[in-house]
């Protein structure tokens, strides 16, 4: 039976042979990297628990699966086990049952020894518990890149196409930054204007310092050079995942944010990429109708609960019908207000 054990982050052979067979377990994603551990400790105070099943004994053994988990401490959402806060997948990784239902047990056993009210594991690809509550709130999408960049240009649907050649008529301009300064400044306002917190700037320095070339920033400026819309995104393998973004209100106007993806798009089609991830949205939303607008299709994401001191899954979302009045007052803030009281409270949503 395979053993499991918390990954030790002081040891590099060992973050080293963990993040090895991240890259190469089918299941796993850009969120089971062992460098998360150190960003939910670092950035948010919270507790990582790395999990690691291995199968074999001494010198002969290997790592036959993985499980990412955090302990977020919140006194404003509750506590929970999650694989992984902030992560849009999660959930086990591994090569066989044995070692899936190892792990498992072994998060069951720290969430009860945590006193959690929960654990949620956030699967991409399957249900792995059909008895447990589940979340269908988020979907995800993902497409295949083609191969020559004019066929990505005639993938999209004939609308959103006009829209990117409006961007290029314009004279919008693509560049990679070097630094997170312009995206967070778009990022920060956009979600004010969304009535949602924006994570700490550190936070996506830290992601660059952590995965280096694996994190890019792509900015799209005006012929005038004004930053219209930013998006900070992950590779992983053979997938690029543009994950946040932000927009200025003049952005709309000018299709920045169309040129924008469809610019990482075509870059990631010169740099011979297989997938293009659009990430999750909640089903219902402006991102959902957008994404769906390219032509992605959606994909339902599998979060699993186990619940122990609650008997409905948490819903600490925007979509939540109590938490109106707080987005409608959140975006009257003044933004220097939001963005130094924001990751105080982001850091329990998680």
């Amino acid at each position: 039976m395979p053993t499991v054990s918390r990954l030790n982050t002081q040891d590099a052979r060992e973050l080293a042979s963990w993040d090895a067979y991240v890259m190469a377990c089918p299941q796993a994603t850009f969120f089971h990297r062992a460098g998360w551990q150190r960003i939910l400790r670092e950035v948010y105070g919270h507790e990582p628990y790395f999990l690691l099943a291995r199968t074999g004994e001494g010198s002969a053994s290997r790592i036959t699966g993985v499980l990412p988990l955090a302990h977020v401490k919140s006194w404003l959402f509750g506590s929970s086990l999650t694989s992984l806060p902030f992560a849009a997948y999660g959930g086990v990784a591994a090569d066989d049952e044995a070692s899936a239902a190892a792990l498992e047990a072994e998060a069951d056993r720290l969430a009860r020894q945590l006193d959690v009210p929960h654990l949620e594991l956030r699967h991409l690809d399957r249900q792995h518990h059909p008895d447990w509550p589940q979340q269908d709130l988020y979907v995800t999408f993902r497409k295949a890149i083609l191969p020559e960049e004019e066929a990505n240009m005639l993938a999209i649907p004939r609308k959103q196409r006009a829209m990117v050649r409006k961007g290029i008529k314009n004279g919008l301009v693509a560049e990679i930054d070097p630094t997170v300064d312009r995206f967070f400044a778009l990022f920060a306002s956009n979600v004010h204007r969304h009535g949602t917190p924006a994570m700490p700037k550190r936070y996506f320095e830290e992601l660059v310092r952590e995965f280096g070339a694996d994190c890019e920033v792509l900015t799209v400026s005006g012929p005038d050079g004004r930053p219209l819309s930013s998006v900070f995104s992950f590779y992983f393998r053979d997938e690029v995942l543009p994950y946040y973004a932000g927009d200025d209100e003049a952005a709309r106007d000018l299709a920045a944010n169309d040129f924008k993806y469809w610019e990482l798009m075509r870059r990631a089609c010169a740099r011979g990429l297989k997938v293009f991830d659009y990430g999750r949205s909640k089903q219902g939303t402006g991102p959902y109708a957008f994404k769906k607008n390219w032509g992605f299709e959606p994909q339902p994401l599998h979060y699993e609960y186990r619940l122990y001191k609650r008997d409905t899954v948490p819903q600490n979302n925007p979509s939540n019908a109590k938490y109106r009045m707080l987005i409608a007052t959140w975006k009257k803030l003044p933004l220097g207000v939001v963005n130094w009281l924001g990751p105080y409270i982001v850091r329990s949503l998680g």
